[in-house]
């Protein structure tokens, strides 16, 4: 709780920025730069992907212990605390990389750092709403969307490029990837310093009072509420399913981007890789989620469900026709790697809609992140078994499989009741 030696606000301009760009980058570090680093380290894409996938289970768990967050200390220290806990999660992965057991002692490390990750993003986006009044929440939601996409551009982009060029020239994979762990340490560490000091003292950033439950009953509780809203079943099972072709494809496109023309790949570098998901699929990336948000907006999400779902799996064909005819031609590569990562940007946003759509109600913020880790479990299970798909009928044949995928959700869809105003912009 603030005194009177601490300002109980602050410029946000100061915080919010650093605070997500820190928030975005040990996930995009854990969930995807990870399975880049191992598949250039000559992890197999069975190990790869089963154990890249179990890293990504605290953000699918995370409602678990979010209750001891509200409870224990303020928003405040579980944000900067975390952040140094990561910094030292990093540091301990950096080092692992020059051991004879670097595969599962780095992958300890990035579990240590996928929960304290996870853990911060409570934190952090409770603070946020505490910190701020409800005009500049909306004002600055903008702004902290902008800094997670610099960080995935960071982690997918900048620093996988920064790797390869490493490796490339101490001829030391390793070594390369030891630099770049330690580089994305100091930056946490870095921000838990500056955050400690940066970050405001909101008056209501206290730990919460439970006069008549205790924390695990207002979990029930909540979970219990959520489980009585209208078609949750089978809404859940929507949530599930809806990633289900894109979480095997996100595991396996970066090894198949790498592996050699003689295992079925493209045989592109890590430098390569990086330009491709850090530029080009960044930007194809975020047109398709603005594009998105524009045509909902309009008619709203009823009217575009279907066309979504089709948009988003439909360019996968572009990853079945690089493994059928495997063209050495970057730029028709890119393009075509760009494609899909339109299709995702563009279907994706139906999909963060409908999680609003059934998180409606009194409990609303809570009963999103129960939506988010649906979300986060329905990528992970998926992503674990891709590796061995793959492994077992080879790349051209694991795309189509990926396409087949979509098949489960295109049944469900037609069940599925939707408002025909939910998400259409209101006549002022």
């Amino acid at each position: 709780m603030a005194d009177s030696s601490n300002p109980t606000t602050k410029n946000p301009w100061w915080w919010i920025p650093t605070l997500y760009y820190t928030q975005g980058i040990p996930y995009i570090i854990v969930v995807t730069v990870s399975v880049i680093m191992y598949k250039d380290l000559g992890i197999s894409n069975a190990r790869l992907a089963l154990f890249t996938s179990l890293l990504a289970l605290p953000w699918a768990l995370k409602p678990l212990w979010s209750p001891f967050v509200d409870v224990f200390k303020t928003k405040r220290w579980w944000t900067y605390m975390m952040q140094g806990i990561i910094g030292i999660g990093f540091i301990g992965a950096a080092i692992a990389m020059q051991t004879p057991y670097f595969f599962e002692v780095s992958l300890l490390f990035l579990f240590l750092v996928a929960f304290a990750s996870s853990t911060h993003d409570i934190a952090a986006d409770g603070f946020y709403m505490l910190a701020l009044s409800d005009d500049r929440q909306s004002f600055f939601v903008g702004i902290r969307s902008t800094f997670f996409r610099l960080a995935m551009w960071s982690g997918e982009g900048l620093f996988v490029v920064l790797a390869g060029i490493l490796a490339t020239r101490t001829m030391d994979s390793g070594f390369a990837w030891t630099v770049v762990l330690g580089m994305v340490a100091g930056i946490m560490i870095l921000m838990f310093g500056y955050h400690q000091r940066m970050l405001p003292y909101p008056l209501e950033d206290a730990p919460a009072e439970k006069a008549n439950e205790s924390p695990l009953q207002a979990v029930w509780s909540t979970v219990a509420e959520f489980f009585k809203k209208d078609q949750i079943l089978l809404a859940v099972t929507f949530v599930l399913l809806y990633r289900f072709g894109e979480g095997q494809l996100v595991k396996m496109a970066a090894p198949f981007l790498m592996d050699s023309v003689e295992a079925g790949g493209l045989g592109l570098s890590v430098t390569d890789v990086g330009y491709i998901n850090g530029v080009i699929g960044l930007l194809a990336l975020t047109a398709g989620g603005i594009l998105g948000g524009i045509v909902i907006s309009r008619h709203g999400l009823k009217a575009w469900m279907w066309p979504m779902i089709a948009i988003m799996n439909l360019p996968n064909l572009a990853y079945w026709y690089l493994a059928a005819n495997q063209p050495e031609n970057f730029w028709v590569i890119s393009s075509l790697v760009g494609i899909e990562k339109f299709g995702y940007g563009f279907g994706f946003t139906a999909f963060l809609m409908f999680l609003i759509y059934i998180a409606r109600g009194p409990f609303k913020t809570a009963h999103y992140a129960f939506g988010t880790a649906l979300m986060a479990f329905g990528m992970s299970i998926p992503g674990a078994i891709s590796g061995l798909v793959q492994e077992a009928i080879g790349y051209e044949y694991f795309f189509i499989w990926v396409l087949l995928s979509a098949l489960p959700i295109v049944i469900i869809t037609p069940l599925i009741r939707i408002e025909a105003d939910f998400g259409k912009k209101k006549n002022d």
